[in-house]
């Protein structure tokens, strides 16, 4: 589990997180959703450390993470995987290069083992026989997938996915909703997605955050979302015709 303690976080004089005091459950996907310049993307980057708060804390289990010294945090890295909105592979990379890069920079297994392991997430990402292809060669679905096994080659505690259906049609951006709610239940991880696609909210939101002008404005299920009472919440989740039609019929049948 993964929470934030009164988490302030200012930039000159603009204050863009205002005590946001939440938690992300083990073995859950956890979504922040909000609207443009809510503060998500800041958020996303406190809880992995690449920002650090104007005050308050983030705890990693029992760990206060910005109490930590350099080494002990990058032990907690270690244990962290990525994946990136753009995917982030690296283009003169094989797909088996990609995904064995962490592997390389942290752990001391043997090539063989290495490789094995690549194998591994592989298979589990539905891309067996991939390892030689580079980025250019595969679909950006595919692409999404390289990046998913990378995040987990090296079996993390912690997932972070930042925006991952972006750029993706609906039916692969089920696929990859699938895909990371199936491997985070598999490993028991704790998964925070920064997202605005709405299908993944009520489709795998265990756990939805909702962030409004840099303050918690609503937490709850994708099963609170059709009947929270929630102005900000109904605002942001209904904006779509759609939406308000499928929220209305839902209240009907009771």
């Amino acid at each position: 589990m993964i929470r934030t303690e009164d988490i302030f976080k200012s930039f000159d004089e603009t204050e863009v997180l205002k005590g946001i005091t939440t938690e992300f459950y083990k073995g859950k996907t956890n979504l922040i959703i909000g609207r443009s310049g809510a503060g998500k993307t800041v958020l996303l980057k406190l809880l992995v450390g690449l920002l650090e708060p104007t005050s308050g804390k983030v705890w990693y289990d029992d760990t206060d993470f910005f109490a930590l010294d350099r080494k002990q945090m990058r032990n907690i890295r270690m244990e962290v995987g990525m994946l990136f909105q753009a995917s982030a592979l690296f283009d003169s990379m094989t797909v088996e290069e990609n995904i064995r890069f962490p592997l390389d920079m942290f752990s001391t297994l043997t090539l063989k083992e290495k490789r094995q392991q690549v194998d591994k997430c592989l298979e589990r990402v539905n891309l067996e026989g991939a390892n030689a292809n580079f980025p250019s060669e595969i679909s950006g679905g595919m692409q999404k997938r390289v990046g998913i096994a990378r995040a987990i080659v090296l079996d993390p505690k912690y997932l972070f996915c930042d925006e991952p259906n972006s750029g993706l049609d609906p039916k692969t951006s089920i696929v990859i909703d699938e895909l990371i709610r199936d491997i985070t239940i598999e490993k028991n991880i704790t998964t925070i997605i920064n997202t605005h696609d709405m299908n993944s909210v009520m489709e795998i939101g265990d756990n939805i955050v909702l962030l409004y002008q840099g303050k918690l404005a609503w937490r709850g299920t994708n099963e609170d979302v059709l009947e929270s009472d929630n102005a900000t919440l109904q605002d942001f989740i209904f904006a779509s015709p759609f939406l308000q039609r499928l929220r209305d019929a839902a209240l009907k049948r009771g």
